[in-house]
């Protein structure tokens, strides 16, 4: 069996890989977000992303796939429903692990060896101290998102993130509904918020405009 590090990829992965990493798998039991999780949990939730990518023998197999995992930690506006709808992908830490799940199963097929994540890997994503969270929202022009914030509501408590990544420049929009479409990141400590409860995201823009949805953490892995 080969580890990540000794298959030499390791290092550049977290980035290269968010992009296939959409979130959640099919057929994996729902979970509330766990802010500590054990390694022997940790391990099991690498097997739920990495057995369903095991059986996918296809191109289409790999996107039907990632098609079905992809509302598994989405908050807002389902995309399939209304494109330009304001929603969030809550990048937890099964999340993380299933989406490297996956991976172990890509490149174990590529080498054609068992590759897994080792254990000081695992432990570095369970001491994540915070929860990491994409916005997609659209509007009129390729700069509306520009200076955008966020914040989460819990009852009077408001919680702001640590911080919050520059927006990208807007991308034309094909669907219906505003011209373009951006995205942003912004991180949030655990220990501020109640990784459990009903929340309201409140998204404020610089011209003092904001846009607003509720979610239900409990629902989300």
């Amino acid at each position: 069996m080969r580890s990540w590090c000794k298959a030499g990829w390791w290092g550049g992965f977290g980035i290269g890989f968010a992009a296939l990493a959409v979130v959640g798998m099919a057929g994996v039991p729902t979970y509330a977000i766990d802010v500590k999780l054990t390694l022997e949990e940790a391990k099991k939730t690498l097997a739920a992303g990495r057995e369903p990518m095991e059986k996918a023998n296809t191109s289409d197999d790999v996107k039907k796939l990632l098609q079905q995992a992809a509302l598994a930690t989405r908050v807002g506006a389902d995309p399939e429903k209304d494109p330009c709808g304001a929603s969030a992908v809550l990048r937890t830490k099964r999340y993380w692990l299933e989406s490297f799940g996956r991976k172990e199963a890509t490149e174990s097929k590529k080498q054609k060896t068992e590759v897994r994540m080792p254990d000081e890997k695992i432990q570095k994503y369970l001491d994540m101290p915070n929860l990491e969270m994409e916005v997609q929202l659209c509007g009129d022009d390729e700069y509306f998102a520009e200076g955008v914030q966020v914040a989460f509501q819990q009852g009077s408590k408001t919680i702001k993130p640590i911080d919050v990544s520059p927006a990208e420049k807007g991308r034309k929009n094909e669907g219906k509904g505003p011209a373009y479409r951006s995205r942003f990141t912004a991180r949030f400590a655990y220990d501020s918020f109640a990784p459990n409860a009903k929340t309201k995201f409140i998204i404020f823009f610089p011209d003092g405009k904001m846009t607003e949805f509720e979610a239900d953490l409990s629902k989300v892995k």
